[in-house]
């Protein structure tokens, strides 16, 4: 007689059941520990005489200036080959030591690109346009050492990386995109970056970073697809603003979710508010109205109410960071948004900065743990 056999189905039902039981469960954060800024648009603040001032008005070098009101870690995206020469090599290699120098986290958000990357375009980096994904593997694996291990050589080693920037659909399009639920490119990609983050750097924490916090639904299709062709990451990056991404419950919800459905600490990447509803320059804002999110004037007050709920919640669902998203880039001309026009565009964020137009601090402003 035969021996009986369970159904496939069943057996791989068993199968993910057994994964899900023993995947650790980090413990509910009861601190805030990576409290971070983005503040990658600085050096080119700086570079065309912007200036920075406390709450007292004071003018300060805007890494102490922060650093006083809470922050312990600066992110810092990085661009292949930028026509604007900011955000590159040179330029992040010069400012990490800046960042370090002062004992700050410093994670470094590869884009792969010489361009924005975000939920609606993953541009190739010029130099790898021509590449498939074999070539691709190799071009990432190689990008990310180089980065990584001339930052460790000159006593900079970033603390964490971002293996692409809200790569909600894929990176690196058409060849890394998620096409019809396949996250083997996808994969491959992020694999390669993994290794080579820690082939030179074994401590350094690599972050998966998608804009899912609207949605569980959204980010258990993507995690649960990575995780299914078996990508390794350390910390799982969420982008939130409130006036696309939905309520803080539904943040809760999903940094909850994520924190115990995969076993790896949780980030708020990037996050920002408005303080005003004007314009400073002729750039039209990403972000408009007298209250873009209920009972959040954009106001000085709101724009700080806003953010101390945004690290509540996130605290409160077991995170472990929360990381504003350019707080020093106010108006200045010729720091326009595009990299390849920066003197012919304007700035889309000069009323979700945290310094005003004249570089004067939100005085409610704080990061805590």
């Amino acid at each position: 007689m035969p021996a009986y056999r369970l159904p496939t189905t069943i057996l791989l039902a068993l199968a993910t059941l057994l994964v899900l039981v023993l995947t650790p469960v980090p413990a509910t954060a009861a601190t805030l520990t990576m409290r971070g800024a983005d503040i990658s648009s600085v050096q080119r603040s700086l570079d065309l005489g912007g200036r920075y001032y406390n709450a007292a008005g004071t003018a300060a070098d805007p890494l102490d200036i922060l650093t006083g009101v809470g922050v312990n870690y600066v992110r810092l995206r990085i661009w292949n080959n930028p026509a604007s020469g900011y955000s590159n090599k040179a330029k992040v290699l010069a400012y990490a030591r800046a960042v370090k120098a002062r004992g700050l986290g410093l994670m470094i958000d590869f884009h792969y690109s010489d361009t924005w990357a975000d939920p609606g375009k993953q541009f190739k980096p010029a130099a790898w346009a021509g590449h498939g994904i074999g070539q691709l593997q190799t071009d990432v694996y190689d990008y990310t050492y180089d980065i990584c291990n001339s930052l460790k050589a000159q006593g900079t080693t970033p603390d964490s990386v971002q293996i692409g920037n809200e790569i909600n659909v894929g990176m690196l399009w058409n060849d890394g995109r998620v096409v019809n639920n396949d996250f083997t490119n996808l994969s491959l990609l992020l694999k390669a970056g993994y290794n080579a983050t820690k082939a030179c750097n074994g401590g350094t924490q690599v972050i998966i970073h998608t804009a899912n916090a609207n949605s569980m639904a959204n980010a258990r299709w993507f995690y649960d697809g990575i995780r299914a062709k078996g990508v390794p990451w350390d910390i799982t990056g969420l982008s939130y603003y409130c006036m696309w991404h939905g309520s803080l419950s539904t943040l809760s919800s999903v940094i909850n979710d994520t924190r115990t459905r995969y076993g790896k600490p949780v980030v708020v990447a990037e996050t920002a508010y408005p303080f005003t509803s004007a314009n400073a320059d002729s750039e039209a804002n990403a972000v408009n109205g007298g209250a873009p999110c209920s009972g959040y004037p954009a106001t000085w007050a709101g724009q700080a109410s806003n953010f101390t709920a945004v690290q509540n919640t996130a605290r409160s669902a077991g995170a472990i960071g929360v990381f504003y998203w350019e707080p020093t880039w106010y108006a200045i001309p010729g720091h326009g948004w595009d990299p390849a026009n920066m003197n012919g565009t304007g700035n889309q964020w000069d009323n979700m900065a945290i310094f005003n137009w004249t570089g004067g601090i939100n005085p409610n402003i704080r990061w805590t743990p």
